[in-house]
């Protein structure tokens, strides 16, 4: 099934804005935040104009539709990753406090000085640092699976690092930078062969592939709404039962305990355990909606839609001279093409396009070693998503061609 684009970018307001009188915006930044449909829009409008109430405590009748509104998203987002159950999903602010979550509770309960720590040389600072702050504080040790020339993660090296006795295996399932799909069904069985807990750092493959987290086995599942056609401002993790129960709680106050008295108190059931005080109520609501949108339209049709827009995107950039593209062919990566331009520094080639109402993002994208890795210090990124056209392409090279004009 080919997605009716016409007919979906309709339904994204910002789409058919001017950024300037008479250039009409081309968005390629997806991968830094989506756009947001009417029907996400409308659906947190209504919250704030008809039902408007804090949660779970209240008895009357706003208090108890915001309620429902609330756990009826998280149920959506549940079956969306296809997980087994709904309080096996912890609504937080995005993937990087999802990471976060994990860093500072399983991991401080488990981990002592010397265990082991796996990631790979492609994270994004939101899977690096939380480790780096736990490694400092409490002597763990980090090793890499490297990234291999041409985008891919070098799995003969991870096997390497996996007879080392690992207790964790914290990575991404798609690359920011280099939109590399990683095996990551693969990855997280060899390392619970090995006796270690895995984390996905899902935040640019929820929005764009299918993802099945009982099929993966993953114990942990970061991500974002924002991304996938949500509001900013909330995210969700999704762990195993067994291990959420097992976890302390991440932070004190409301609504995370069952009983508090003046010297102790019990911890409540999840997921409330860790969703301490007034949560982001609409931005739940918008959540759900953004999930009921792509349900409607299927992540299946989704990815290969990209799939389309990026094969097409890397043939016209290969065109183009002096241009460098960063990561694997067009079967192996999502909607992300990273490049650089000969003589050009990114930040110049993206306020250049911007004058032609190209939006694109310039720099390291939060992925410092990976950029350091390939000798350079930044890139120019345009990302795609349900809403990009091949026109829009078109216009991204000819931009990259105006580009050339002005710098000789």
């Amino acid at each position: 099934m080919s997605l009716d684009v016409t007919s979906i970018r309709k339904q994204f307001p910002i789409l058919n804005r001017e950024v300037r009188p008479g250039v009409k915006v081309v968005y390629l930044d997806s991968t830094a935040t989506s756009q947001k449909p009417e029907p996400v829009i409308e659906a947190m409008n209504d919250y704030y104009r008809r039902f408007n109430a804090n949660i779970h405590r209240g008895v009357h009748t706003l208090a108890e539709e915001a309620t429902a509104a609330y756990e009826q998203a998280r149920e959506k987002i549940a079956k969306f990753i296809n997980a087994p159950a709904a309080r096996e999903i912890i609504y937080t602010r995005n993937t990087t406090e999802s990471i976060n979550l994990v860093a500072y509770t399983w991991a401080r309960a488990n981990l002592k000085p010397g265990d082991l720590v796996i990631l790979t040389e492609m994270e994004h600072h939101s899977n690096l640092v939380p480790w780096h702050i736990l490694a400092a504080e409490r002597g763990i040790r980090l090793e890499f699976i490297p990234v291999t020339d041409d985008g891919l993660l070098d799995l003969d090296a991870y096997r390497l690092l996996l007879s080392q006795d690992p207790k964790l295996v914290s990575f991404t399932h798609m690359s920011n930078v280099l939109g590399t799909i990683t095996p990551a069904q693969e990855i997280i069985k060899l390392a619970h062969e090995a006796g270690a807990i895995t984390i996905v750092d899902g935040a640019q493959s929820v929005p764009h592939l299918k993802v099945d987290v009982q099929k993966l086995d993953v114990d942990f599942l970061a991500f974002s709404a924002h991304k996938m056609c949500g509001p900013t401002g909330i995210g969700a993790l999704y762990g195993k039962a067994n291990l959420l129960e097992a976890m302390p709680p991440f932070m004190g106050g409301g609504d995370m305990i069952k009983e508090v008295k003046l010297r102790s108190f019990r911890p409540n059931s999840i997921p409330a355990k860790f969703e301490a005080g007034t949560p982001a109520i609409a931005e739940s609501v918008g959540f759900g909606a953004a999930v009921d949108f792509l349900n409607s339209i299927g992540m299946e049709n989704v990815a290969a839609h990209e799939h389309e827009i990026i094969e097409y995107a890397l043939e016209r950039l290969e065109e183009i001279p002096g241009v460098k593209v960063f990561g694997p062919s067009a079967d192996k990566k999502g909607g992300v093409a990273s490049f650089t331009f000969d003589g050009v520094h990114p930040h110049d080639v993206a306020q250049i396009l911007d004058r032609d109402g190209i939006a694109v993002r310039a720099g390291h994208h939060c992925a410092q070693p990976l950029h350091e890795k390939f000798g350079i210090p930044a890139t120019t990124r345009a990302s795609f998503y349900l809403y990009s056209t091949k026109d829009e392409v078109d216009a991204l090279v000819n931009g990259i061609y105006n580009v050339k004009k002005v710098f000789g």
